[in-house]
């Protein structure tokens, strides 16, 4: 049994991508996406013609609008290969406005729905923030699920555990990168491999603390750099994994041992913990880590959707 294999047996695979003609070999579950792997993949020709052939069929709509239906396209021809769901992002340009993300969302949702698409095979993803984490309590009020993404602090997970969101992303490989580059040439990455990597030890707390006080929020392992990263992982809620990455473990046939147990995390001796807005604010504000990493990605997202933008004007 390859290493793929063995993961599926106690993780649920979810793979990471807008590139879907790659998932036929895999196999996941579910798949997530985001702005930069959605304009990574309308850039390559087998791509383009989706691009040119949504935005020309909608031409006469705000650009707002052809975005959201784009992602809707990518996410139904996802939905067609996988059992399972798809992860659909809001733009990151509304991560403080909670108002204008549950619009969005609803957009996204209602334009899936007229497509005939279940809205259980969707979750909505939203960044982190204090008012993308209201958002997703607004929206799973209303029957709308969602995906908490750009996750890389505890109190974050806490916050999102209140709100009762379907699903966190934490970000295992940006917070190993932060605290890489941090620690500059005394880094020594035999001491932060496997279940030592800093990116590893958030995700095992959050994973501890939910199963421990009985959270139903999924936790769903996200943004590896490797393979040792995931193997530490094995038993988490969910994994989601680069195409790159599922080669790898389907290459491998090395010995996978579960290492996350829900059962175990149960019995530890762990204080509950709990967040309102000011203490929820002060302790990212502590977190110099998730406080840089955080506003990175936004940025990040936001450009990104800037620049697909730009490629549907260029078609239009």
């Amino acid at each position: 049994m390859n290493q793929l294999d063995a993961l599926k047996q106690f993780t649920t695979v979810v793979a990471d991508t807008g590139d879907f003609r790659q998932l036929g070999q895999f196999r996941p579950q579910d798949a997530t996406t985001n702005p930069s792997l959605i304009l990574k993949a309308v850039q390559k020709p087998e791509y383009q013609p989706l691009l040119q052939d949504t935005v020309r069929a909608h031409r006469t709509e705000n650009l707002d609008e052809v975005m959201d239906r784009l992602l809707v396209r990518f996410g139904r021809e996802i939905l067609a290969l996988i059992p399972g769901r798809v992860s659909t992002e809001v733009d990151a340009r509304l991560s403080f406005d909670t108002p204008a993300t549950v619009a969005r969302a609803e957009r996204l949702m209602a334009l899936y729905q007229a497509e005939g698409v279940p809205a259980e095979r969707v979750l909505i993803k939203i960044a982190a923030t204090w008012e993308g984490i209201e958002a997703a309590r607004l929206l799973q009020e209303r029957g709308i699920r969602t995906n908490l993404t750009l996750l890389f602090s505890f109190c974050q997970a806490v916050a999102c555990g209140q709100a009762q969101v379907q699903l966190i992303s934490p970000f295992v490989g940006r917070i190993y990168d932060w605290y890489k580059k941090s620690a500059g040439a005394q880094w020594v990455e035999a001491q932060h491999a496997g279940p030592k990597d800093p990116g590893v030890q958030s995700v095992r707390e959050i994973f501890n603390h939910y199963k421990k006080f009985g959270i139903r929020t999924e936790v769903m392992g996200a943004s590896f750099r490797n393979l040792g990263q995931i193997t530490a992982l094995a038993g988490c809620d969910l994994l989601t994994i680069s195409p790159e990455l599922l080669a790898q473990l389907a290459a491998s046939e090395a010995p996978l041992p579960k290492m996350l147990d829900a059962e175990a995390a149960a019995g530890l001796d762990l204080a509950p913990v709990h967040h309102n807005e000011a203490s929820f604010r002060y302790a990212l504000n502590d977190d110099a880590m998730a406080t840089e990493k955080l506003a990175e990605g936004i940025r990040a997202f936001a450009a990104d959707a800037v620049k697909l933008e730009q490629l549907m004007k260029a078609v239009a």
